[in-house]
């Protein structure tokens, strides 16, 4: 059913990928699907911001995250899962859906921390994204 899954994770919060990487496993498995992960990087916004670090640091971060990424995919996926990695660079919401329209992902899985009051029902990354995206979204409960 699902072929192409995207899992958006953030690499130093482990509630973003814990349960919603175990359940991609057992969906790409059942489907025989290529698992996407892939994570966001702020931009740096305004010239004025962007002046004040060293020429070429956004090539620089985006490289060393890449590298990061694929540290924990070889830790936290098995060998029998294709993987493909993803780094985009902006805000959470538009760059996961901007990489699920790239890559023509027909399933995004990602995390929603337990909301406040102000969240109503969802994170508001995660709500945004189940809002705007084109394909079907998991929204996994940490």
């Amino acid at each position: 059913m699902f072929k192409n899954i995207l899992l958006p994770i953030d690499l130093g919060e482990e509630t973003s990928w814990h349960k919603p990487l175990a359940v991609a496993i057992d969906m790409c498995r059942k489907n025989d699907a290529v698992l996407r992960v892939m994570t966001v990087v702020p931009d740096l916004g305004m010239n004025i911001v962007a002046q004040y670090f060293p020429k070429g640091y956004e090539k620089e971060v985006a490289q060393k995250t890449l590298a990061q990424l694929k540290d924990f995919v070889h830790e936290h996926v098995p060998s029998d899962i294709t993987v493909k990695h993803a780094v985009g660079e902006g805000s959470i919401y538009e760059t996961i859906l901007s990489v699920a329209r790239q890559t023509k992902a027909d399933l995004i899985i990602m995390e929603s921390l337990r909301p406040e009051l102000k969240d109503y029902l969802l994170g508001p990354n995660a709500a945004r994204v189940v809002r705007h995206a084109e394909c079907s979204v998991l929204v996994v409960r940490e």
